[in-house]
């Protein structure tokens, strides 16, 4: 009986039983590449390889780390004049959202027009018709606001957000760094929910959801570590409702709604939460 067999000679029996060949002998290589290449179709390997470079270009180029290093900064910075001088510090987090709508959505946009010939509709880029698609996202807003409260607590959190270190002063300092934030999310949304997931979907089915969910997670890296694992979560959660909803539109309102939220509470767990008031107006 099977419960018998060693476990090598269990394997080799599945193995005569799935495919019906003798597994190779010893002396020969266990795994052969079949067909490798015929099971790429264009779409997927045009996905794949463009994704890739696009995640080193954003990684080298397009956060606010390389413009605050950069003679850009102070170039940007004197062609918007002195009156612009208080937001020096803020200008990298402002390219940030830039490069974001640069490099993650009219980059895949050409791809998917210019090189794939389809259009981005099918590829996550919806607006009309998705008011019906709102509750779920509703919900977890809902969810994620006792949750940010929480976590906020914690001393890493606090830390980190807000990014801009003077988005606490209101005005400008708050909506001119958000605004762009805004840029930023979009680009992630539109990167990873729309032009990964959808370009894969067609090639692996749900299988994209997990494919594109590593790269999301590997982009939370230096974050407070409940935060990356909560990625993962989300990563899935925000995949299989942007298939339903077949856009990218309400994942992007409520990744941009928490990160306001977390903002505001850290804000208002530092300085008091009648400043948030203040800030927001």
């Amino acid at each position: 009986m099977w419960w018998r067999l060693s476990p090598a000679a269990f394997f080799a029996a599945s193995e005569r039983a799935l495919t019906g060949k003798e597994p190779p002998s010893a002396g020969e290589p266990k795994l052969e590449p079949r067909d490798v290449f015929a099971s790429f179709d264009r779409q997927t390997l045009v996905v794949f390889v463009s994704a890739t470079v696009l995640l080193v270009v954003f990684e080298y180029w397009g956060l606010p780390s390389w413009f605050r290093g950069s003679s850009l900064h102070d170039t940007v910075a004197d062609a918007l004049g002195s009156g612009y001088r208080p937001y020096y510090d803020l200008l990298p987090y402002q390219y940030w959202g830039v490069s974001s709508l640069l490099i993650r959505v009219l980059m895949p946009v050409l791809v998917i027009t210019l090189v794939l010939h389809q259009h981005p509709r099918d590829w996550g880029f919806r607006v009309r018709g998705q008011w019906h698609q709102l509750r779920p996202y509703a919900i977890a807003l809902i969810f994620m606001v006792p949750v940010v409260y929480l976590v906020s607590a914690l001393g890493s959190f606090q830390a980190t957000y807000p990014f801009y270190d003077f988005a606490a002063e209101g005005g400008w300092h708050f909506w001119g760094y958000h605004l762009f934030y805004a840029l930023q999310f979009l680009g992630l949304e539109v990167f990873f929910r729309g032009f990964l997931l959808f370009g894969l979907y067609r090639r692996l089915g749900f299988y994209a959801i997990p494919v594109m969910v590593i790269p999301y997670t590997m982009i939370h890296f230096g974050k407070p570590m409940p935060e990356t694992f909560a990625a993962i979560i989300a990563g899935f959660v925000l995949g299989y409702l942007a298939l339903k909803s077949r856009s990218v539109l309400w994942g992007f309102a409520v990744h941009w709604g928490v990160a306001i939220t977390m903002d505001l509470v850290v804000i208002g767990r530092e300085f008091g939460f009648d400043r948030i008031i203040d800030v927001v107006f």
